[in-house]
């Protein structure tokens, strides 16, 4: 039974997603994506066709679950020593909506702590959300860090 789609109902999702990321649940997290779902943090702060430029992640289901085994993995270096992350999602705006999909924007903080240090990395997000047989669904979301051209360390989380 698919879930209705409301302006609520997506929200709530994003905020599901940022507390799983926050736990590192990653494969409760792996579960909230569409098959056909892209997680994209590109360079270009203008960019619009992320299949076509550099980014810092494109990744589909494949690459997700490969990014989500290194992450776990006790041979990666950013599983070993990886940051204590606290995710703020708000300032929510409706760009698309139907009883199928619905594309939000929104601005995200991030803050993360590791070894006696915290930096806060910020971004406006672009998600797409679609109703699924199975719920709700990210089928796409585009993390614009605001400072993506600049030299950015330590992204072993996922944003």
């Amino acid at each position: 039974m698919s879930t209705i789609l409301t302006l609520e109902n997506a929200v709530n999702l994003i905020w599901r997603e940022a507390d799983m990321l926050d736990r590192r649940d990653y494969d409760a997290w792996l579960d909230l994506w569409h098959d056909d779902g892209l997680y994209i943090v590109p360079i270009d702060q203008s960019a619009d066709d992320y299949a076509d430029v550099l980014n810092y992640a494109y990744d589909d289901a494949e690459m997700r679950r490969k990014r989500v085994v290194r992450l776990k993995s006790a041979f990666s270096m950013s599983a070993l020593t990886a940051a204590e992350t606290v995710r703020t999602v708000s300032r929510f705006v409706t760009v698309e909506a139907d009883s199928e999909a619905m594309t939000l924007r929104a601005a995200q903080q991030l803050v993360a702590y590791r070894r006696d240090q915290s930096r806060t990395i910020a971004a406006n997000l672009d998600v797409k959300i679609v109703s699924t047989p199975g719920g709700l669904k990210l089928a796409r979301k585009v993390v614009r860090l605001v400072n993506s051209e600049d030299a950015v360390s330590s992204m072993g989380y996922l944003l």
